[in-house]
């Protein structure tokens, strides 16, 4: 008697043998892990700059600043990040393996893109702005736990193909 049903479903794994090839030899993998937490070490700061602002009217000028830096981050992951994906999966954006964090990940530009072009055009008063900015930093921290979580999946996956191939990856 076959023990799976009809309904399993098929999970295609996180990387190919060929991605994670991929995905090991390139650069890009390094850029992203020196990047992501540079960032978000930007986004603490800033978090916190903001907050001073809005609970005390205190920094204006730095809780703005550091919303622009913490934007220009954000810039420089996603254009590095698309090279990465493009290297590793063949296309720059909406890979399967990333589609989800992707399609998220263009929230949280458009709420840091809104925030650069109130502040430019003066379109918000400077608490609209701070809003604004906890907004935006509210989608990336959705965002980041999102690539946190498919980092534990490969890491995972990785830790699995081991015991099951061992180290070359041939089957054993």
């Amino acid at each position: 008697m076959h023990s799976e049903t009809p309904h399993t479903p098929v999970v295609r794994p996180l990387y190919t043998p060929q991605e994670r090839q991929r995905r090991d030899a390139t650069v890009w993998t390094l850029v992203q892990g020196v990047l992501a937490p540079v960032q978000f070490l930007i986004f603490l700061v800033s978090l916190v700059l903001v907050l001073r602002f809005l609970l005390t009217g205190e920094g204006q000028g730095a809780a703005i600043a550091s919303v622009v830096v913490k934007t220009l981050a954000l810039y420089a992951i996603m254009v590095t990040g698309c090279i990465w994906e493009k290297v590793v999966f063949g296309r720059y954006l909406f890979a399967p393996a990333f589609y989800w964090e992707d399609v998220f990940s263009m929230a949280v530009l458009a709420l840091h893109s809104a925030y650069l072009l109130s502040l430019w055009l003066g379109l918000l008063s400077p608490q609209g702005l701070m809003l604004l900015a906890l907004a935006a930093y509210a989608a990336y921290v959705i965002n980041a736990a999102q690539f946190l979580l498919k980092l534990r999946a490969a890491r995972l996956q990785q830790s699995d193909d081991i015991r099951a191939h061992g180290p070359s990856g041939a089957a054993a």
